[in-house]
């Protein structure tokens, strides 16, 4: 069968691969035709119609400016699923974009999966109402999704989280510490600070200084950055060099980086539950533009008490959310030096609350489960 993809950033680029490759398990014959990246392109063997660091537009201002982009983008998608007429359109989060895609197929008659739901739980409910209208199925990676949909009349099915699988994976083959550190040329005698300002330029640029100031305080330590797919390291360059900072800088080993860390700073995101499943305590880091005004704001539209999935997970505070304007040099420090000893309340507490969250996550290979579904949805 004949499926089409779309991811519209670095981690819907990893799911989006893992699932490929389960559906050429479940169905041998499967054909790909994708918007994503480099990973999904090794499992499709051939390359993106769009690559997503072209679409990774974020924050209205920004899709304001790149309005006519997306919109070619959206005209691109559609006149490739014209022209291929796929069996399934699969979406993986991206909603703005998906969502557009997904009323469009639904309408021509395709079939409609959605893996990974979109956040309509933490903010603009009124999607589900086109989830419900345009989405066959949902397949969700976060438990307790399940019973926000149910209060919307939707079913769907919780499949576990890829993420437990892909870090389950990626452990027994991570080079110790004593190899890694030479490797990035990094003091292996030095407890290590990881800094993990995000994947997108915007992320980076708002969150990236805060985090080198405070690391930079803890003079027995020692600070790298784990650096993004797709962005250029000039502009982590250009960021520490304003700042005055030296500071190295990792490619293609975000995963070893935080797992070797002492403590990890991390951009709110999926890589707050990757962090977690690797077992380093972090802070999270959410800077924006730093002002009252727009905490204020945001707070009003988010209808959640967390807004960090290993929070959301368990519903309380295991790690700790520093957003906006309260995300302040200061305060991410008190959090480092709290966390940095081995044997700190703090540490072995947030260690702790990552045993319940694993708990709640299961062990059920995700992406294995998600495409026998698909492929039983598209044959029946």
């Amino acid at each position: 069968m004949k499926y089409f993809v779309i991811a519209g950033e670095a981690s819907g680029d990893l799911h989006g691969s893992q699932l490929m490759a389960s559906l050429k398990q479940y169905d041998p014959e499967a054909q790909f035709r994708f918007l994503g990246g480099d990973l999904m392109a090794a499992q499709a063997g051939s390359d993106p119609i769009i690559h997503y660091r072209n679409m990774a537009f974020m924050g209205f201002l920004e899709v304001i400016r790149h309005l006519h982009a997306i919109l070619g983008f959206l005209g691109t998608a559609r006149h490739a699923i014209d022209e291929w007429q796929p069996d399934a359109v699969v979406l993986i989060d991206y909603p703005s974009f998906n969502l557009r895609v997904a009323k469009y197929a639904h309408n021509l008659g395709y079939k409609v999966f959605y893996f990974i739901s979109p956040k309509v739980w933490a903010w603009k409910e009124w999607r589900v109402k086109d989830i419900k209208r345009y989405v066959d199925r949902v397949y969700s990676i976060l438990p307790f999704e399940v019973e926000f949909y149910r209060r919307h009349d939707y079913d769907v099915d919780y499949v576990g989280n890829p993420t437990v699988h892909e870090i389950a994976a990626a452990l027994p083959a991570m080079p110790a510490w004593e190899d890694f550190s030479v490797q990035q040329g990094l003091d292996p005698t030095l407890p290590l600070i990881a800094l993990v300002p995000g994947s997108r330029q915007k992320e980076i640029r708002d969150n990236l200084p805060s985090m080198l100031a405070a690391a930079s305080r803890h003079t027995d330590c020692q600070m790298a950055i784990a650096a993004a797919p797709g962005i250029d390291d000039a502009l982590y360059r250009s960021i520490l060099e304003k700042h005055q900072v030296a500071c190295p800088v990792v490619r293609d080993a975000t995963w070893t980086l935080v797992r070797h860390a002492r403590v990890a700073l991390v951009t709110s995101g999926t890589a707050t539950l990757e962090t977690a499943l690797l077992g380093t305590p972090q802070v999270a880091c959410y800077r924006m533009n730093g002002s009252k005004w727009t905490y204020r704001v945001g707070s009003s539209m988010i209808k959640t008490k967390f807004v960090t999935l290993p929070n959301l997970i368990t519903d309380e505070a295991i790690i700790p959310e520093l957003l906006v304007h309260n995300c302040t040099v200061d305060a991410i420090d008190g959090w480092i030096t709290s966390l940095l000893p081995k044997d700190s309340d703090a540490r072995t507490a947030m260690l702790d609350g990552y045993g319940r969250m694993k708990a709640q996550l299961g062990t059920d290979h995700c992406t294995d489960v998600a495409a026998q579904r698909i492929v039983k949805e598209c044959t029946a």
